[in-house]
């Protein structure tokens, strides 16, 4: 492979005018077709199988007036002070508000307040149900907009309107704020290179793959439905990867110019070798990103693939059309340095750390275990749950009409739970939706049941349960459970069958079937890793060492994660508007995202200690020897990935600043905690057993050359050979 890609280098480099215009011609036909091509993204969080969504086929084949996979909006209506719902004003304020809320567009049904009852003890309060005919992603800005605008009346007449529900969320965007991770990632570039030119050229190849990606998968959006989080985290981790696998190469290559190499031939061997680096590395990201999609959950499975695809395309760009970019800039790229100090930069950093950490590697190794243990620890109280309008900012319209709605009906308001009564087999079909109520009445959590909504049929019924708890309670989960349980009895008495639907029940079986899904997923993972690395350094210790050191890296991410998203910490520092469970798909998410950079700095890292150990090398200066050479472009590469990732942490969606919080907090562990102190003390205290490896085991294992190291010995033999003739 190292040869292929040297070849391929060399190519781009002389060819880069015809590499540039292919580069180009591609972003510029996936641009047309984002802009033409590209549908609405979905803010459903549905998984095919689950009671719920079952559920919602049921009502949509035998009741379809429900509108039961539509999306939903609640409207509250709060009267002035001294003033309520039910007097002359205010029944006529809320008679208005709901014959506007009537004429908005794609609404299918509004469930009058007074008709329903749902006017609050102290008749200040009254809750309108908005049911729409289409889905929540099919709703534009507009229809938004238009629902919102309904209560422009009542609030000029002195009424509180706030609006809640599905149909009021738009799909998550990035703005400014994520731009500033960028201008970090420059700032770092410049001061590692010491050149704009330098700094420039794997920024611009990064946004030139991001944008390839992004623009990929709006047009696959015209075709297939995809969650509105899928573009958010590819571009996430395309810019990541995307500067940092330049950045490796751009590295090379001015160590190649450094050393006397024409450009062209620099360009090559900058490809061979930190190219077959990044292509490994890439691999790593991709399948684990991939793997997403074994699980059995579309949605996430969707994320992954677009996240992979896009982390390919910063792979191809950084082995063709980087070369290229490398071919206009010439020798330039090694020019004048820009001196940010008065003294060049000490060299001897990395090599000093690396001897004090050999030195001490007893207390560094309990004080780093012992300090990730603690940050680790409130990962044990870690509860997962999926966003809904208490998690709203809280300034925010859904926010508002959450508290209003909790303060006046109660919490459990907030989370209605549908209850579809299917007593097609049942003799006596009116006694049976009675007896299906009053057993609903009767469990703990229940604080009201309406009566029964039969379709045209007389087959299906529709109970509306509204417990005494919020929706991201574990009363309510109970309660589901509970209703679910009450099944059996009631199609053994008589012959009716429940099954429970609704946001609520919904968002509760696709956290279960997520938690259900980590354990595996992470062993899948770290199997995965640990045959990797054992054909990338031929050794059964390392792979376990690095293999425990990214489970400690996750332990300590979620704790983190649990202690600002959950327990409120530093929230005021970090922006972080509400607090609540953690979001169930995060830590799917952040083992794959991490399992593959984690694997990214272990490669860039120890590649080299293990080829001085190859070369033989004692093994304490073999340690030194690696980690001066890795150490100053794998913190370059960290620091830009926690900055791209921190600069998320600032936008709007609760669930995009959890993920850029954990990966940057999780990169941040990964690479200084384990990598960057674990890996050198655990190194140096197992000396030559780091790379035991059982003989047979050797035998059979592929020989996987990632470093470019037999490239490099065939290309310098003809060199060493030159040179002995000329001394001859």
């Amino acid at each position: 492979m190292a040869t292929f890609l040297y070849r391929l280098g060399r190519f781009s480099f002389r060819r880069r005018a015809l590499v540039a215009a292919v580069w180009a011609a591609v972003l510029v036909a996936l641009g047309l077709g984002a802009l033409t091509l590209s549908g609405q993204l979905s803010n459903s969080v549905t998984i095919p199988g689950t009671e719920s969504q079952r559920a919602v086929d049921q009502l949509t084949e035998k009741f379809p007036q429900a509108n039961a996979g539509g999306a939903t909006a609640r409207v509250i209506i709060e009267a002035p002070a001294g003033t309520t719902v039910t007097d002359a004003k205010g029944k006529a304020a809320v008679e208005a508000l709901v014959g506007q809320l009537k004429t908005a567009p794609k609404v299918a049904a509004v469930v009058d307040p007074f008709q329903a009852q749902s006017i609050s003890p102290d008749r200040r309060v009254a809750l309108a149900q908005v049911s729409y005919g289409a889905k929540a992603y099919e709703l534009t800005d507009g229809d938004r907009q238009a629902l919102l605008d309904t209560a422009n009346a009542g609030r000029a007449a002195g009424f509180t309107i706030e609006f809640g529900g599905d149909a009021v969320q738009g799909a998550p965007a990035t703005g400014a704020t994520e731009g500033l991770g960028v201008a970090v990632a420059a700032v770092v570039l410049v001061i590692t290179f010491g050149s704009l030119l330098a700094a420039g050229i794997p920024l611009l190849t990064a946004l030139i793959g991001v944008g390839t990606g992004m623009a990929g998968i709006f047009v696959a959006s015209g075709f297939l439905e995809l969650n509105s989080n899928t573009p958010i985290l590819a571009l996430m981790i395309g810019l990541a990867v995307g500067i940092d696998y330049a950045l490796f190469i751009v590295s090379r290559y001015r160590h190649e110019l450094g050393i006397g190499r024409d450009p062209e031939e620099a360009a090559g061997r900058a490809a061979g070798t930190a190219g077959s680096a990044v292509v490994f590395a890439g691999l790593t990201v991709i399948i684990a990103l991939a793997g997403l999609t074994v699980i059995g959950i579309p949605f996430l499975g969707q994320m992954g693939v677009a996240a992979a695809v896009t982390v390919a395309v910063a792979v191809l760009i950084a082995l063709t059309l980087l070369p290229a970019i490398l071919g206009f800039a010439g020798a330039r790229i090694a020019g004048s340095r820009i001196r940010l100090r008065r003294k060049p930069v000490e060299p001897t950093h990395g090599e000093r750390w690396a001897r004090f950490v050999g030195r001490h590697r007893i207390p560094v190794l309990l004080v780093a275990l012992a300090g990730m243990a603690v940050v680790a620890l409130p990962a044990l109280s870690m509860q997962l749950g999926l966003p809904n309008d208490s998690t709203a900012a809280p300034e925010s319209t859904q926010h508002k009409a959450y508290e209003i709605a909790s303060r006046s009906f109660g919490p459990g308001s907030n989370g209605p739970l549908l209850v579809v009564v299917d007593v097609s087999s049942s003799t006596n079909r009116q006694a049976a939706l009675g007896r299906a109520a009053a057993d609903i009445q009767k469990l703990p959590d229940v604080a009201a049941v309406t009566p029964p909504r039969v379709n045209q049929t007389g087959d299906t019924a529709l109970l509306t349960v509204i417990p005494k708890s919020g929706p991201s309670s574990a009363q309510t989960e109970d309660l589901v459970a509970a209703i679910r349980t009450e099944s059996g009895a009631l199609e053994t008495g008589t012959g009716a069958k429940l099954s429970v639907t609704g946001q609520t029940a919904a968002n509760i079986d696709v956290s279960e079937k997520l938690s259900d899904a980590m354990l595996p997923y992470l062993a899948l993972i770290v199997g995965l890793a640990f045959v990797l690395l054992m054909l990338v350094f031929r050794s059964v210790v390392v792979p376990l060492k690095a293999t425990l050191g990214f489970l400690g890296s996750v332990a300590a991410t979620f704790g983190a994660v649990v202690a600002v998203f959950q327990w409120g910490w530093l929230t005021d520092l970090l922006g972080v508007a509400s607090t609540g469970p953690i979001m169930s798909m995060l830590p799917i998410l952040l083992i794959g995202v991490l399992f593959g950079l984690a694997m990214d700095y272990q490669v860039f890292l120890v590649t080299r200690m293990r080829e001085e150990h190859v070369h033989g090398a004692e093994p304490q200066e073999a340690m030194v020897t690696g980690f001066r050479h890795g150490a100053r472009v794998v913190v370059a590469a960290a620091l830009i990935m926690i900055s791209v990732f921190a600069g998320f942490v600032l936008a709007e969606s609760s669930l995009i600043q959890s993920i850029g919080f954990a990966l940057a907090f999780g990169v941040l562990v990964d690479a200084f905690v384990v990598r960057m102190t674990l890996v050198p003390a655990v190194m140096s205290l197992l000396g030559r057993g780091a790379w035991w490896l059982p003989q047979w085991l050797d035998r059979i294992l592929p020989d996987v050359d990632v470093e470019g190291e037999k490239l490099t010995k065939h290309l310098d033999e003809p060199e060493e050979r030159e040179l002995v003739g000329a001394s001859r």
